[in-house]
């Protein structure tokens, strides 16, 4: 898929408003905990500034519901790009308002601009047509370099690329290698490919495994969701997450992977806890034998093992999901020992986004892995084989 370069477009002087992916961890204290999607979008943002632009960033932090909230303030986001650019970044008081206008019409070449949170616009979630011709109203050029947002139709997204015609609008760097990188992987990987899916429900990977299962070699299967699985293979779960509605559904992937000759591998051992807690009393048992009221909240030393060996001659590994309550230390042990792993090899390895992005750069190893997305929802999109709608105006005709 190709998609409209930055590079091809006369950015020279113009105003340019760059749809970023600002939506940051933070701590108690409102703190930024990991920056890394601010870092990503740092070469788009340089490139036009090193093109004399005047640059309109906008974002989302949270979900404030529409309504002004300060604990989203980007606040804390413009004084980290202030810090990570060397030059001073102008705040906005609103979005669409009197200051972000006044200041929008202003803003001089070279110079940085940041609106407040878009979602403290109720159209934003709603792709209002309203909202994105003000948006649109601000700049000459549009960027969307937000792959983590682009499977959303909002009004930053999807509706503001109606004002702007193909020589005024472009994917970002970040976007585009995203797009790419992820495409590659799922349609010309080199094989033996292996992907990694874990997560709580089978629900929200269900179109993924579907799309998945002609593409890969090997499918390993952690997290919550392996439990719908197991039930449906007669085991005795416990208490452990279950989605009843798709035990047929999980049949007909076990079936499906089956007759493709796809490798199918469910954990062969847990780590069973009295109740979802860090002070639970949890003991190791084989997957046929979680007590009866108990949950099953990682995987365990076996099937640590077992994946590893079935890993061990992938050349290309897309992991999306960790294996257990990684959250809780006492229930992490089994995505930490498998992200180890994935890193110390030398396949390809692609991470989905999201809470694995997040599972790899607690336990530092985000610089290991060949690529990370800066998107869990919208990778898992892609994997889906669906167009996302940020992206689509921006396919090359």
């Amino acid at each position: 898929m190709e998609l409209l370069s930055i590079k091809k477009l006369d950015l020279a002087g113009k105003r340019v408003f760059i749809r970023c992916d600002f939506n940051v961890p933070m701590d108690e204290f409102g703190n930024i905990s990991d920056d890394r999607r601010i870092r990503s979008a740092l070469a788009t943002i340089n490139y036009c500034l090193d093109q004399k632009c005047a640059v309109i960033l906008a974002s989302h932090l949270g979900r404030p519901k529409g309504e002004v909230d300060e604990k989203y303030s980007l606040a804390p986001v413009a004084r980290r790009l202030h810090h990570l650019l060397k030059r001073d970044v102008i705040l906005a008081n609103d979005v669409v308002g009197e200051d972000a206008v006044s200041k929008a019409e202003t803003l001089q070449p070279s110079e940085v601009l940041l609106l407040e949170n878009l979602r403290f616009e109720a159209g934003e979630t709603k792709d209002d047509a309203e909202l994105s011709a003000k948006l649109a109203a601000m700049a000459e050029v549009y960027i969307n370099d937000a792959f983590g947002v682009s499977h959303r139709a909002h009004s930053s997204v999807h509706g503001i690329t109606e004002h702007f015609d193909d020589v005024h609008r472009a994917a970002g760097f970040l976007l585009d290698k995203e797009i790419q990188f992820l495409g590659k992987i799922i349609e010309e990987p080199v094989r033996p490919f292996a992907a990694i899916i874990g997560g709580s429900k089978v629900s929200g990977k269900l179109e993924a495994l579907v799309n998945l299962l002609p593409k890969v070699d090997k499918i390993f299967i952690g997290g919550g969701m392996a439990f719908t699985f197991l039930k449906q293979m007669g085991y005795d779960i416990g208490a452990s997450l279950v989605e009843d509605d798709l035990l047929e559904e999980a049949q007909k992937i076990m079936d499906k992977a089956k007759s493709l000759g796809v490798k199918f591998y469910l954990p062969v051992d847990v780590v069973a806890a009295d109740k979802f807690s860090e002070d639970s009393v949890s003991k190791l048992v084989t997957a046929q034998e979680i007590p009866h009221g108990w949950m099953g909240l990682d995987i365990g030393p076996a099937t640590v093992r077992l994946y590893r060996e079935a890993l061990n001659d992938v050349q290309t590994v897309l992991w999306n999901g960790p294996m257990g309550v990684y959250e809780m230390d006492k229930f992490a042990r089994g995505s930490s020992k498998i992200a180890h792993f994935v890193a110390d090899s030398y396949a390809t390895t692609v991470v989905g986004g999201g809470d694995t992005a997040d599972l790899v750069q607690r336990i530092g190893l985000d610089e290991e892995m060949s690529f990370i997305s800066t998107g869990g929802g919208a990778s898992l999109e892609l994997i889906e084989g669906k167009v996302l709608p940020g992206v689509k105006p921006l396919i090359v005709k």
